[in-house]
């Protein structure tokens, strides 16, 4: 998932965060253009390269904290590529089963206690996966930022041994996104540190950060993330990566609507 998911241990948002990058690039506002910048196009691709690699599979908690209640989920995902993912629930027993698959741009989810797959309508992106502070199109952006925005790099500043790289990403016209922009942070090794979503107005929404980073894999990984809602005073999800394998070979099953509703099980060995 590829993701749950995706973030930082460090913290600058809003117009804090535009006044300092764009002070440190010496861009303006209103300098977007049409044409992505070569850097910040690499370092996004090597952020997706990171998270999912050529596949994978992993094994992850997730926790939904609400200021009234908390309650966590374990689930599976396997990935394909940039556009392909199952995530399937395994605890607690009351949603182990849940299920979402999605190919390329379509999305389906299946319910046990329906029995049914469902393919969800454009309409439904936007709404809440799983009661989490994910929607179905966080879920399901794989390459947007790639296809769907242009991407400027802002620019860059030490961070310990490393560097972090501030980007923008801005829609394309006619793009079918929600969001009036987005704000990352991106190790120099490819770890995203955050992702900030703005609303048409430019108001800062919701914050995806990495909270923690650690070996995972075979590589550096964003281990624990958390998803923060400001528009929901006191909501986050938050997500952590308790096993991973990636660049495998992954069985010609799996990623089909017969699996989604039986699954056949697989893990690596």
């Amino acid at each position: 998932m590829n993701g749950l998911g995706a973030c930082t241990r460090f913290r600058l948002t809003g117009k804090l965060l535009l006044t300092a990058v764009l002070s440190l690039s010496g861009v303006s506002a209103g300098a977007d253009t049409l044409i992505s910048d070569a850097k910040a196009v690499a370092l996004v691709q090597g952020a997706l390269d990171q998270w999912r690699g050529m596949s994978s599979y992993a094994e992850v908690s997730m926790t939904i904290h609400r200021p009234e209640w908390q309650r966590s989920m374990s689930l599976n995902s396997w990935t394909r590529g940039d556009k392909d993912a199952l995530i399937r629930f395994t605890a607690p027993p009351k949603e182990a089963g849940n299920a979402t698959l999605k190919l390329n741009n379509d999305m389906w989810i299946f319910a046990p206690k329906l029995n049914q797959v469902i393919k969800l309508p454009t309409s439904m992106m936007t709404q809440s996966w799983m009661g989490s502070d994910f929607s179905y199109n966080d879920l399901a952006k794989s390459d947007h930022l790639l296809t769907e925005f242009t991407l400027q790099l802002l620019g860059s500043e030490p961070m310990g041994e490393h560097v972090q790289h501030f980007i923008k990403a801005t829609p394309r016209p006619d793009a079918p996104v929600v969001w009036g922009k987005e704000v990352l942070a991106i190790r120099e090794d490819h770890i995203l540190l955050y992702e900030q979503f703005y609303d048409q107005e430019m108001q800062l929404v919701k914050e995806m950060k990495t909270l923690e980073i650690a070996p995972l894999g075979g590589r550096q990984y964003p281990v624990r993330m958390r998803m923060v809602n400001y528009a929901e005073p006191g909501h986050w999800t938050e997500i952590a990566t308790r096993q991973a394998f990636f660049d495998l070979a992954l069985p010609g099953f799996m990623f089909t609507q017969s699996n989604l509703r039986n699954p056949r099980p697989w893990r690596p060995d």
